[in-house]
This record gives structure tokens, sequence and C-alpha cells, in this order.
């Protein structure tokens, strides 16, 4: 069996995780150009093979996004107006991404560089597309409603004083807010010293199911702040969970739960990770994680949740667990299930206590007003005459 270090993965968006396609030459060949994709999220990418390049890939890139504008692609700022983000170890002749850096023989160095632009910037391109008439259109334009939606996201980040005196992560300095819960600091030590994602992740071997999820809501919490300057390490970090939880050798204690909270802090960004959710459906030990992190995610997004296959929860509302039975109910009231609103409203005697985590604290409530409130938000718009 092959190690970690020798697999070869499909090229994926750090941007919203899809696996993304071979990149291709344009109609018309240009001067220095690099083959080109487009991610379903809107993302543009380029392939430099040699890894020697990659200013030219990422001035090729960006000018792409802005559909050859130059003008506007000089007055763009990062940040501020699109997202970058990198996959390092590509190989360009397999699509593969090559962990060791060595297939067959043959030196491995490739890099796919990705821009994404925020929605005001990518309207605003398509404005001149429009605008211009005739011509085939630019590739990012396919499939354009979807990378619209996914694009939408909360404010910028404010960037810290560079003249600030730096700090180092701490484990037990990282420990304390995580369990205060202070967000804000948390991310100004990330922004400091990377360091500290890992610290936190290591803080999920509890063995009180109550303090792993508190930390997984954490996680998620700093994950969606940093995401909106850095979305690459949050993507590759969302890799090795779901790589984590895969292994049936390694230990998947508060895994499935962070992957829940982080999707739930971006949807806009990671909403593409919620199908995989449901392929830790089958264990036992991890179906629980996962009605929790699809409810964390319904929250904002329910859409994503419904373009699941969610009608194989229905049986769970008759399970003999009564935590799945009450996150089942959490889930489907968010995501407004008519589907199986008998089946709910079956449940309003049920009187059995549970506990979940809602926004980092622990909820006592039981099963009976978690179906009272999931037959509230089924019918709400009713109610409302919306």
């Amino acid at each position: 069996m092959s190690s970690k270090a020798e697999a070869h993965l499909k090229p994926w968006c750090p941007f919203c995780g899809m696996d993304i396609g071979r990149p291709t030459d344009g109609a018309q060949r240009k001067m220095r150009e690099f083959p080109m994709g487009v991610c379903e999220c809107g993302a543009v990418y380029v392939a430099e093979a040699t890894g020697h390049n990659i200013g030219a890939a990422m001035v090729e890139c960006l000018v792409s996004a802005c559909n050859e504008q130059w003008d506007l692609a000089w007055d763009l700022v990062p940040e501020e107006d699109y997202l970058t983000g990198t996959l390092d170890d590509y190989d360009d002749v397999t699509h593969q991404v090559v962990a060791k850096r060595n297939l067959d023989g043959r030196a491995v160095r490739g890099v796919l560089y990705f821009v994404r632009l925020h929605k005001d910037v990518a309207e605003l391109v398509k404005r001149y597309e429009q605008k211009q008439g005739g011509g085939a259109p630019h590739p990012k334009a396919v499939g354009g409603e979807a990378g619209q939606s996914a694009v939408s996201q909360p404010g910028i980040e404010l960037p810290r004083d560079p003249k600030r005196l730096r700090k180092r992560a701490d484990k037990q300095v990282v420990k304390q807010l995580a369990q205060c819960a202070d967000i804000d600091a948390l991310v100004d030590l990330y922004l400091d010293d990377p360091k500290a994602l890992r610290y936190l992740q290591r803080l999920l071997y509890e063995p009180d199911p109550v303090a792993r999820y508190r930390i997984a809501w954490v996680i998620g919490q700093v994950c969606g702040r940093i995401a909106v300057r850095q979305p690459g390490p949050v993507a590759d970090m969302l890799h090795r969970l779901f790589g984590a939880c895969s292994d049936s050798a390694a230990s998947s204690w508060g895994m499935v739960e962070t992957i829940g909270a982080i999707i739930a802090s971006r949807p806009d960004v990671f909403g593409a990770f919620t199908r995989h959710l449901f392929d830790f459906m089958g264990d036992p030990g991890t179906r629980e994680a996962v009605l929790w992190g699809l409810g964390e995610i319904a929250a904002n997004r329910p859409d994503l949740v419904r373009k699941t296959p969610f009608y194989s929860l229905f049986p769970l509302l008759n399970h003999s667990d009564p935590m799945l039975r009450g996150l089942t109910l959490r889930l489907l009231g968010r995501i407004k299930a008519q589907e199986a609103g008998f089946q709910i409203m079956a449940l309003q005697n049920d009187e059995i206590p549970v506990t979940i985590c809602e926004q980092g604290n622990s909820l006592a409530t039981t099963v009976a007003e978690l179906s009272a409130q999931a037959t509230r938000q089924i019918h709400k718009e009713e109610g409302n005459g919306e």
C-alpha cells in the first residue's frame, strides 16, 4: 500500500474544493500564454509546469479573469478585489498532484495558480463583455450564476498594523483563547503565526464531546475569518481533515464536526464540500457529527443541503438514539423539509432530553421541543403569508 506521501490526487479548487478539469490552451495563442481553466465557482486558473515562472503565470491568470482588460487588472487590489490561491506539486502531463514531487523518475514541480474576483468586480467584467458584444464569451461567464452566488461573502478582514509587535503561537495560549472563544485574538494570532491553526486542531483530541463541539465551532469561526484573505490554507486544512476521516487507522475525533463548522462559516467559498459529508453517514461513530455539521450549514445556506440526498435522513427520525432524532429534526427544520412534515410532528410528545452545541454553547432541550421548532420553521413562510 502506498504511503500518504506517495498518493496522487486529483487537482482541486482552493476556493470551493471542487475537482477541476485539465487546463487547456486558448483558441488564440499569445506570447507567454499558459494553459488555462475555469472552475464551476468562477475561479480562473493557469498551469505553470516548471515552477520557475510563477510571476508571469500570476499576471496571465489575473488578466484572463478580467477578460483581457489590462487596465482593469492593474487597478485591482489583492484581497479587496480578488482572491488568489495556489496548488503546488502539479503534474501537467497526468493532471494530478504528486505529493512526493517525483513520478516515474520525472521531477514534478508544476503550480496551478488561481484567481477569483469578488462579486462586484466580476459583475463589472460581465457588463463590459455585454457592452462589447459579439465574439466568444469569456469562459468565466459560462455557468456564471453558480459562480456569482458562490462569490457572495462578508466584508474584507481589515489589515493589521505592519509595525505591530508580532506574537508567536503557543499551545497553552491557543488553548486558553479557544476555551474563552476569543475569535478576534485567535485570528490575530494566526495572522502573526500560522501555527496557531495547527495548535487549534490538536485541541480536538478531547474526550468530552461537548468540549469537542465547542472547539470545532471555534475553529470554524476562525477559519471563516481567515478565508476572507487566505482561503488556500483553510481549503488545505479541509482536505487534510477529509483525508484523516477516511483513514481507518486514524482517529477522527472532532474532525467531521470541524468540517461542518468551517463550511458553515464560509459557505460561499467552501459550500461544494457539503455533499462530501454524506460519505461519513454510514459510520455510526461519525453519524452524529455529520448531522450536526449539516445543521450548521443549513442555518446559513439550506440550499446547499437540499442539493444533497437529504431524503436518506428521514429514517433517522425513528432512530433509537434521541441525539440522532434531535439533530435530524434540527436539520430538517432549517431546510424546511415539508416532505417529512408528518414524521416531524409525530415526535412532539418525545420528551427525552438532549444537549446540542449552538454557537459554541451547550443548549439543553428535548426532542419534543426540537420537533415543535422544526414544525414552526417549515410553516413559517405560510404563517407570514410570504
